[in-house]
């Protein structure tokens, strides 16, 4: 049997990337999965590429910085596969790599709606509906550069306190819904390869720490499968019973690992340098 067998997940954000990469994990593990996005072209391609298991995924255009869309993200879900077990909030952008003093506060606050609110709206609709229908269901939100005390995001000023701050509001929700069965946790995927670290149109001060950049991802980045399998973990049995969960796919002993490692894994040219 596996893991996640008859079990209904919702990803926010899963086109591409982290979350492309969880919804592949979940289905292989038997659960039937909501892709989302904000642009249909993304879900469309993305729910193509599940065609051998073209039953178990479905695609949904929402946008989540509105609550109103991610309201029925959860209809929607619940009328396609009958229900939800599992809701993980992985939506998120980043700021153009900028001094607070050269960034544009409408920048700044779209991310703070994206990732922050959008994590709030989802989880707010998926608790409301767990209550309502009587499941005992799991929620997932995601970690970043800026959740750990050490990690300051200098230039990403508004992704470093989003993440920041929905680590305090994952644990703060743990704590409200401790007796109620619901499971409320926490996912650091670690440093992975994506478009929110590769930008298409890079500033000035992006360009002048690349070469640092670069070095920093050519020694802690990892395939997003791995943060995949710990949510495959956090949405089975494993966490029955529990919340407020951390689990981090690059905790101290993985980044002393892939430190110690590096200059092994430069030599033998086997530094994985692909975009997700």
């Amino acid at each position: 049997m596996k893991q996640l067998d008859r079990k209904v997940a919702v990803i926010t954000g899963s086109t591409k990337g982290i979350g492309l990469a969880i919804a592949r994990e979940f289905v292989s593990e038997g659960a039937q999965v909501v892709i989302t996005s904000s642009r249909r072209e993304n879900v469309e391609a993305a729910v193509r590429g599940f065609s051998d298991s073209s039953e178990s995924v479905f695609g949904y255009v929402c946008d989540a910085s509105s609550y109103e869309e991610m309201e029925g993200l959860v209809n929607a879900s619940v009328a396609r596969f009958g229900a939800i077990d599992c809701f993980v909030n992985n939506a998120g952008i980043t700021d153009p790599f900028e001094s607070v003093g050269d960034s544009s506060p409408e920048a700044w606050g779209r991310v703070i709606d994206t990732n922050l609110k959008g994590t709030y709206y989802g989880s707010r609709a998926a608790v409301r509906y767990f209550l309502a229908s009587g499941r005992k269901g799991k929620i997932i939100n995601l970690a970043g550069s800026g959740t750990d005390r050490r990690s300051n995001t200098p230039y990403i000023s508004a992704y470093g306190s989003t993440k920041a701050a929905i680590a305090r509001f994952t644990f703060a929700m743990a704590e409200e819904y401790r007796s109620s069965g619901i499971s409320v946790m926490l996912l650091h995927p670690g440093l992975v390869r994506t478009g929110i670290v590769s930008p298409a149109d890079p500033t000035p001060e992006f360009n002048r720490q690349l070469d640092t950049f670069n070095t920093i991802q050519d020694i802690f980045a990892q395939s997003p499968d791995r943060a995949a399998r710990y949510a495959v973990k956090m949405a089975s049995a494993w966490s029955d019973g529990k919340t407020g969960l951390y689990l981090s796919a690059l905790d101290g002993k993985r980044k002393k690992l892939m430190l110690l490692s590096y200059p092994f894994r430069k030599l033998l040219n086997r530094i994985d340098r692909r975009t997700y």
